[in-house]
């Protein structure tokens, strides 16, 4: 039976996943874009006909909602017949689309860990203070959400488990890694929400080791990697939302995130945050206006969105696991390439946001058949990986692995 979707957003991850929906539309059923202005859901809309994505005759429909309004998001849950959402709007909706998911009785799906507007960086773990103080009321209600199904949070998270279940014994350090070795072209712009990608980078770094918390500044720890097709490239230690649940299901292993930066990038983010230009409170000008400075610079700079069309290069994200195997040390690579022009040939948008986007769409799916319908509240690690992966194998985000063996595509099972 399909399931009928809505998708929370439409900004460049959202038409992603609303492609990707589409061509999937004979196991997903009709799918419903919301956004506070319907004319970016209207475009999307276009874009899958101009396309010919749709895979059936389904309904394909953009609608006005304020995500922050749990009772409109209920309604609209409930007036489209919508089972799965799809929520892909800004982190500071989660919570209120969740509480909306839960009265409905519909499954939720998102790819980021909830914000709050006026906090950056909060105690860890990150998901406690938040989505799971809701995890026994999905429970209790049998609503599935399968929380930060993005890839970096997601699919590294179904790596992580895939090493644990298949290449070890016992697992003692997860390092994930994501570099974007593309280029856009444009003097500064980041690849998504400017406002919450700064928003990462200006607090604590937190990462899991020797089995508590330990934190750093941003940009203070580096290294280098030599990766796959993007070759040698230098990696900071950066605080992420996988982090936070990986530390409490990977059995006390270390766990790192490291995030690709160009020193342009370094230094306009230096700049921007030492003049108190990336700060979340708000501040008067002489003229009485108040402003928030972080808000203003995210009106300067390009919408993401806009750097699909000139976007060139590759993406290289994945794990590198230790652990112990039959008494013996060893390491595993498990990792993704996306190319930034193949992902804006097929459905409009470039790579950051094609690997985003495409995993919720292969979750949505599992739920859809039953596979990952689980009735309860879990982040992706605590789910079977291959079903994931082998799905993602088809929908243009295959999985390689480097290993003792060389380097080799995942294998279905």
């Amino acid at each position: 039976m399909k399931k009928n979707v809505l998708i929370i957003g439409a900004g460049g991850v959202a038409q992603v996943v609303a492609h990707k929906c589409a061509q999937n539309s004979d196991v997903l059923g009709d799918i419903h874009i919301a956004s506070r202005t319907i004319e970016k859901g209207r475009r999307i809309v276009e874009s899958i006909h101009e396309k010919k994505s749709l895979k059936a005759d389904v309904r394909l429909e953009a609608h006005t909602l304020d995500a922050m309004d749990p009772e409109a998001t209920k309604a609209l849950i409930t007036r489209t017949g919508s089972r799965i959402v799809i929520n892909v709007g800004s982190a500071f909706v989660n919570m209120s689309v969740l509480r909306a998911c839960i009265d409905a009785g519909a499954a939720y799906l998102d790819t980021a860990i909830h914000e709050d507007p006026s906090k950056i960086c909060e105690m860890p773990p990150w998901y406690g203070n938040y989505e799971w103080k809701r995890a026994a009321e999905c429970e209790k209600k049998g609503v599935t959400a399968i929380l930060g199904i993005g890839f970096d949070p997601g699919v590294v998270n179904a790596y992580a488990r895939l090493a644990k279940d298949e290449y070890f014994d016992t697992v003692t350090a997860v390092d994930i890694v994501d570099i974007n070795a593309g280029s856009h072209g444009r003097y500064f712009a980041t690849n998504f929400d400017p406002e919450i990608n700064f928003r990462e980078f200006t607090g604590q770094v937190y990462s899991w080791q020797n089995g508590a918390w330990q934190t750093n500044r941003m940009f203070e720890v580096g290294q280098e990697f030599d990766l796959p097709v993007v070759g040698k490239q230098k990696a900071y230690l950066t605080g992420h939302d996988e982090v936070h649940s990986l530390s409490k299901h990977m059995d006390g292993a270390d766990v790192r995130f490291w995030m690709g930066f160009g020193d342009h990038y370094i230094n306009v983010f230096t700049v921007l945050n030492k003049l108190g230009l990336l700060s979340e409170q708000p501040v008067k000008t002489a003229e009485g206006l108040e402003v928030v400075p972080l808000k203003v610079v995210k009106a300067v700079l390009p919408d993401p969105t806009s750097l699909a069309p000139d976007y060139a290069g590759k993406t290289c994200i994945g794990d590198f696991v230790k652990g112990i195997k039959d008494g013996m040390e060893c390491e595993v690579f498990i990792y993704n390439v996306a190319d930034h022009k193949e992902a804006f040939e097929e459905v409009g948008s470039q790579g950051i946001s094609y690997t985003a986007g495409v995993p919720a769409v292969a979750a949505a799916m599992l739920v859809a058949t039953g596979e990952w319908d689980i009735g309860r509240m879990a982040n992706v690690e605590e789910l079977r990986p291959r079903p994931l992966l082998e799905l993602l194998n088809g929908m243009g985000l295959p999985t390689r692995i480097r290993d003792i063996n060389g380097d080799h595509p995942l294998a279905s099972r």
